[in-house]
């Protein structure tokens, strides 16, 4: 908050005034020049405030730059060997420690407790006396059928009867310390899918979670049968969560291409393409995300991050640094984006100074004490 005050306190001290430059062409090429571009704007800024309003500014080189195919996609888990982890007795939940899709777990370890403490009919307590009358009825019986009193066939149900009765007392026996019963992940993996909530209740068998031993993911996108022709140049990809303002690069995820479709889904005007990757950035399996194919390199493109561009009533403008405290407002005509960077078509040269953090600091300081640069007499 005390940031955003002092942001704002900065930008309504900037005050905007003609930066004097110096010019090559005569004076009827410059008011020729300023009758096309219409009566620009420039701000002076000071460094100090700059500084205090986050504002960046870069040199702008060509260099090369990915074609983008975009495109509509959603993550998907990867197969491998999978457990489900059920519950033992009835209860409420409880995590052990912090749980999220990818987190990894240890073969063994305890992922869960569950505690029927608090339950009315609380089915520790029922175990415990069902137990303990189930034991007593059995060693009765086991002396009554030496003497013949008890049939065999009495036995053996009173028998089974104690051996279940047993097998339930012992499944809550596992608590330790009033915790509640432990549940254990069969196999060393990452979670997959989390089943239930803290405080949940839960019965006998019911699955509470997916563990998988793969941390692999899969980035399915659905591109357009119109890009069907360049497919074979897809490199790598990016995309961005719903969730999320991050682009997750699939090359520095140790990524590959596994797929490209022949053809179209079924009744679908899509071809499915496929990546790889290792979920090193908490990618949540299931989410929708905005994709971005990266094909060819093209060398020689002017570029810059998507945080230079300001967009005024559909007309994309940049800000150009053109001295230590002068701005300017650039009106450019933009192309393909990765997501993180934008091409250039025209408005920029190489070796421009460009704002790259802060743009739209400039601009509400601009549309607060905007001055004309020149003036022209007609």
């Amino acid at each position: 908050m005390k940031k955003n005050i002092l942001i704002t306190s900065v930008l309504s001290m900037l005050v905007m005034v003609s930066c004097q430059h110096k010019h090559t062409h005569s004076e009827e090429a410059d008011a020729h020049e300023g009758e096309e571009k219409g009566h620009s704007t420039e701000i002076v800024i000071s460094p100090e405030q700059a500084h205090q309003a986050g504002i960046v500014a870069e040199i702008i080189k060509p260099g090369n730059f990915s074609g983008v195919i975009p495109a509509g996609g959603k993550i998907l888990a990867a197969s491998g060997n999978e457990a489900t982890i059920v519950a033992t007795v009835p209860g409420i939940v409880r995590f052990q420690r912090g749980i999220t899709e990818g987190t990894a777990v240890s073969k063994g370890g305890t992922v869960f407790t569950i505690s029927a403490d608090k339950l009315q009919d609380n089915p520790a307590k029922q175990a415990a006396i069902a137990y303990q009358t189930a034991k007593k009825e059995y060693e009765r019986a086991a002396k009554l059928v030496k003497d013949n009193i008890v049939t065999q066939k009495e036995f053996n149900s009173i028998r089974a009867n104690y051996e279940s009765a047993k097998i339930a007392y012992e499944a809550f026996s596992g608590s330790k310390g009033g915790s509640g019963v432990a549940v254990t992940s069969p196999i060393s993996g990452y979670v997959k899918t989390c089943l239930v909530k803290e405080g949940d209740y839960v019965s006998v068998g019911q699955p509470m979670m997916n563990v998988t031993q793969t941390r692999k993911l899969y980035l399915k996108a659905n591109v357009p049968e119109r890009y069907y022709s360049i497919l074979g140049t897809v490199k790598s990809a990016k995309f961005k969560t719903a969730y999320s303002d991050r682009i997750y690069n699939i090359g520095a995820m140790n990524g590959r291409l596994v797929a490209t479709g022949k053809s179209t889904g079924d009744g679908s005007p899509y071809i499915p393409v496929t990546f790889e990757f290792d979920n090193q950035a908490d990618v949540m399996p299931g989410a929708f995300v905005e994709t971005y194919l990266l094909t060819s390199e093209r060398p020689g493109v002017i570029s810059v991050p998507v945080s230079a561009l300001t967009d005024e009533n559909g007309v994309n403008f940049v800000y150009i640094q053109t001295d230590a405290t002068c701005y300017e407002r650039r009106e450019v005509e933009i192309g393909e984006t990765d997501g993180e960077r934008v091409e250039i078509k025209s408005g920029l040269k190489g070796g421009e100074k460009v704002v790259t953090k802060g743009a739209t600091q400039v601009r509400l300081a601009s549309a607060s004490t905007s001055l004309p640069a020149h003036s022209h007499q007609h």
